[in-house]
């Protein structure tokens, strides 16, 4: 088969919504599909029912031109053994991924950590060049990736990036995590879409519909400011210890564009006493940075790119 023929499925596990979609090796989507995220082993159903979804949605001629699949999780990854080791958001531990998936299939089958994943994506497909970019996905949790020399910076346990996790809130909400005042807690689009809902009476459906109320509702004001200034303390954290070149904001929240990036760079300014504070940007691919790595995390295991 022709490179240009291959096609790979690529999936993206999140805290509120599993996607999946066909990409070809231009990374060009052709089908998608998505669902809540179920919890515990459910997750797996899942994926074997949004892959069916997925080929069902190709053209007849195009589906046995699949020749690999990857798919990104949340938490606490053993890509080795296509293992989620610990999902907080999903109530999962130790849910075996990729093998489920390469049988149902039929392909070459892998797991990676979806911000990982992301951020290489972000990457490749930034408008400039930064030798150490520190890239922020923010979704229903909040993770990160920072690259040193070109490569993602794992550490010898695997999961450093956990930014979400770091407390800057002491006397804040408890996490999932059992700590109390994690960054995830006050600066995540579920935290600020509970927080906003809490204060209000008034349900949200999540985070850009408080986006959508700032400067008409002051509640709105007041639940973004609080999470823009959590991100930019966990920042300036990070801006001391790693002095990243670049710090791009990504995930779905991201898509708020200067309305996130300009609160959290002016604080951050005004917070920083010794480190200096990089440029600061939206990520180029949004939302879809998940899907994109996924599927880049496929092509690279067959050796297409």
């Amino acid at each position: 088969m022709s490179d240009v023929r291959r096609l790979v499925l690529a999936f993206d596990i999140g805290g509120t919504t599993i996607k999946a979609a066909a990409y070809d090796a231009a990374l060009r989507p052709l089908a998608g599909a998505r669902r809540p995220s179920p919890r515990g082993p459910a997750v797996v159903d899942a994926l074997a029912g949004l892959a069916e979804e997925v080929l069902a949605a190709l053209p007849p001629d195009r589906r046995e031109d699949v020749v690999a699949a990857g798919a990104v999780a949340l938490g606490l990854v053993d890509e080795a053994r296509g293992v989620m080791r610990r999902a907080v958001n999903l109530d999962v531990t130790d849910l075996e991924v990729a093998g489920p998936l390469s049988r149902l299939l039929g392909v070459p089958t892998v797991l990676g950590h979806d911000v990982e994943q992301a951020a290489i994506a972000e990457v490749e497909a930034s408008p400039t060049e930064v030798r150490q970019p520190f890239v922020v996905v923010i979704g229903t949790g909040i993770a990160a990736a920072t690259f040193v020399d070109g490569a993602p910076l794992r550490g010898v346990s695997g999961q450093a990036g956990e930014l979400g996790h770091v407390v800057v809130r002491p006397d804040g909400r408890r996490c999932p995590c059992g700590a109390v005042g994690c960054l995830e807690t006050v600066a995540s689009a579920a935290a600020i879409a509970r927080d906003y809902s809490e204060r209000t009476g008034t349900a949200v459906t999540g985070a850009s519909d408080v986006l959508r109320r700032l400067g008409t509702d002051p509640v709105a004001d007041e639940v973004w400011a609080e999470a823009t200034s959590a991100l930019a303390d966990a920042l300036v954290m990070v801006c001391t210890l790693l002095a990243p070149g670049e710090i791009v904001l990504g995930g779905g929240l991201a898509e708020a564009g200067d309305a996130l990036v300009e609160p959290v760079r002016t604080t951050m300014l005004e917070r920083s006493y010794v480190a200096t504070v990089p440029p600061i940007r939206a990520s180029v691919l949004g939302s879809r940075a998940g899907l994109v790595g996924a599927a880049g995390l496929a092509l690279r295991t067959i050796g297409a790119r």
